[in-house]
């Protein structure tokens, strides 16, 4: 876990002290042998399935290509963003480059927790640096209004889950992913159990989005920079699924009557958006529209809960 973890955080002396002429080469070829590096995951032996490297880091077969994804895409961020920051003065090119290797930090510290609690923060950290480069790169006038959607939707629906995780670790003793596996079913069946599993999936299912609170979606698309959209599109979201894969294993005995209106959403969601996609002339929301579809299937194959379409999604 740490032979990536170290270089990517050692990208920040390498991006403040390089002189300006190999500013963009240095990071670039950085980061790109960081990518490299984290191909060794996939070489994956262990028969547990979780490879440790202490007890909060860990990566598993769900996590490992994921964690690839995000890797891979930093130096495509940099080669993508390098032509209109340019002509910006020299600090702020620094600044911009840093904003994405942080955002690389936190993902690949999501990605490899063990603690519940742990990816939950990492989680809303990487709210931070997208924030930022959405409201400050932004293309149009209205970036502020779809940073403020951004922020808005994504922690309305991120709070409930932090009060989930505190009673859970009031009422389990852990919140560590190896140990919920092997855990008691938990016995729920009041009012305050079915308020206790909605606030667990609302948080992930806001950030996957799911039809009906995607309006963020679209609006962050359009007024985000060229990297912005990458990683919207490529990573933030499939961290809403993965956050759903990781939780559903514990809310085994409610889901099965709860999850229906959500699945319906979903479903709804993907004939809508797609519908939508047909009248669309801007290419950056004819993609955000289509995610939106694309996670709604994800999220349909996540909350039915059966080894298929678990392995589907």
């Amino acid at each position: 876990m740490l032979k990536v973890l170290i270089p990517t955080v050692m990208l920040f002396p390498t991006i403040w002290l390089t002189p300006p002429k190999w500013l963009w080469t240095t990071t670039t070829t950085h980061s790109l042998l960081i990518a490299f590096v984290s191909l060794t995951w996939m070489m994956w032996s262990s028969e547990v399935g979780w490879a440790c490297s202490n007890t909060y880091m860990a990566t598993d077969p769900l996590s490992i290509p994921l964690l690839v994804l995000t890797c891979w895409l930093l130096p495509l961020m940099i080669l993508a963003s390098q032509n209109h920051i340019n002509p910006e003065p020299i600090n702020r090119q620094r600044l911009y480059i840093t904003l994405l290797a942080s955002l690389q930090t936190f993902l690949i510290m999501a990605f490899g927790a063990t603690e519940i609690i742990m990816f939950y923060i990492m989680f809303e950290a990487t709210l931070i640096p997208t924030l930022i480069i959405i409201t400050r790169w932004g293309n149009q006038a209205e970036r502020l209004n779809a940073g403020t959607y951004f922020l808005f939707y994504t922690l309305a629906g991120s709070l409930p889950l932090l009060v989930a995780l505190l009673l859970l670790q009031q009422s389990t003793g852990t919140l560590s992913m190896l140990m919920l596996q092997y855990l008691q079913p938990l016995q729920l069946n009041s009012w305050g159990h079915t308020m206790w599993w909605a606030g667990c999936l609302i948080a992930f299912l806001v950030k996957m989005p799911l039809y009906g609170v995607h309006l963020w979606l679209p609006k962050a698309h359009v007024e985000a920079p060229v990297a912005g959209s990458m990683v919207l599109a490529a990573v933030l979201l499939k961290l809403g699924g993965y956050g759903m894969m990781r939780m559903m294993i514990m809310l085994d005995p409610l889901s099965k009557e709860l999850a229906y209106p959500f699945i319906i959403l979903a479903l709804w969601g993907i004939i809508m958006t797609g519908s939508i996609c047909l009248r669309q002339t801007d290419l950056k929301s004819l993609i955000a529209y289509s995610s939106v579809s694309h996670m709604g299937l994800v999220a349909g194959g996540i909350l039915i809960q059966t080894p298929w379409g678990f392995s589907g999604a």
